[in-house]
Parts: C-alpha cells; structure tokens; sequence
C-alpha cells in the first residue's frame, strides 16, 4: 500500500473514531444520557471492550506501520504516546478473552493519559512556540508527516484512538455503576 493510500485510509478512520468517540463522550458527559446509554448497553460489555481492543490495535498496528514500513522515525511524543496505546491491546484483550466488564478501572488511566499526550503534540504542531522542549532535531514534535483533509496527522490519529476509547471505557463505567446501582452488582461483561 503507498504512503498516500495508507495515510488516507488511517485518516478517514480517524475522522470516524473521533467523531463517534466525541459523540460517545458527550451521551456519557449529560447525567440523563449517561443513564440511557447505560440501560441501552447493559449487557454489550463485551461489545464495547471489543470495539476499545479494535481501536487500540489498529491504532497500534498503524503507528508500527508508519516507522517500520514508511521509515518514520517517531519523536518523543509519539514514543508517549506509543507507551499509552500498546499496553491498552494487552489490557483491553485480555479483558475481552476473561469478560472484565471493569476493565475500565484500570485501562481509563492509561487512555486518559494518552489523551492529554495527543492533545498536546496537536498543539504544537499547530503552534511550535508551544512546545516545552521536547523536540529535537532528528525527530520535531511539531513536525507534519500527515495532513488528511488538511488538519489530520498523526497525534490526531492517536488522539481519535485514545479519545474512543476513553469514551467506550467510561460508558463502560457508567453501565457498571447503573449495575452497582440498581442492585445487579455491577458488570462481568457476561
């Protein structure tokens, strides 16, 4: 696959992760629709411990996909937000294999995390000035390899990825804590 056919397709993948994560966040961020989506979704656990397991892999595959086949060489941000993203497909899979519906406790932190990584590389790449110093020479942080639809790159990629996740983890959460809350005890993802 070339660089632009690649580049094109993790970017519209993106766009969609994003979108839907954002749209996922705000059901989850008004109390009445954290409550619906809860009831909606209690007994998908699984399914959306799968949906997270997918997104991180892919998010995975494609970060390798640029260094090891297109020879980009990750700067210090994106090895953060590599060390973020790469254990999620361990914790998330092995999650989704033992049906932890509580996966969230301890795969949001680390979602979160990479979310705040992403959302500052996006930041000085669109104003260098910004960066606090973690640039160097060989590797720029503010450096755009991607410009999808004209704002798309790479800590965009990984900041769509990371934002879907923790917006999967925390409705998640919400369906555990409806579960806790309605006397079910709470989610197995069974």
């Amino acid at each position: 696959m070339s660089y632009a056919a690649f580049s094109q397709t993790a970017g519209t993948l993106a766009l969609l992760a994003a979108l839907s994560g954002a749209g996922l966040f705000v059901l989850w961020a008004l109390p009445a629709g954290r409550r619906e989506l809860a009831d909606r979704l209690d007994g998908e656990e699984r399914s959306l411990m799968g949906l997270a397991w997918m997104t991180a892999a892919l998010s995975m595959a494609g970060s390798l996909y640029y260094s090891e086949v297109f020879g980009l060489i990750p700067c210090v941000l994106c090895w953060y937000q590599r060390i973020a993203m790469y254990p999620l497909v361990l914790v998330l899979g092995v999650a989704l294999v033992v049906r932890d519906g509580r996966v969230w406790r301890y795969g949001l932190p680390l979602s979160v995390v990479g979310l705040v990584i992403a959302a500052y590389h996006v930041l000085i790449q669109f104003q260098p000035a910004l960066d606090a110093g973690t640039c160097t020479a060989a590797a720029p942080c503010t450096a755009r390899y991607v410009a999808v639809y004209g704002f798309i790159s790479i800590p965009v990629m990984a900041g769509s990825g990371f934002l879907l996740i923790t917006s999967l983890l925390l409705t998640l959460r919400a369906v555990d804590r409806e579960g806790l809350r309605n006397g079910s005890g709470g989610s197995t993802g069974g």
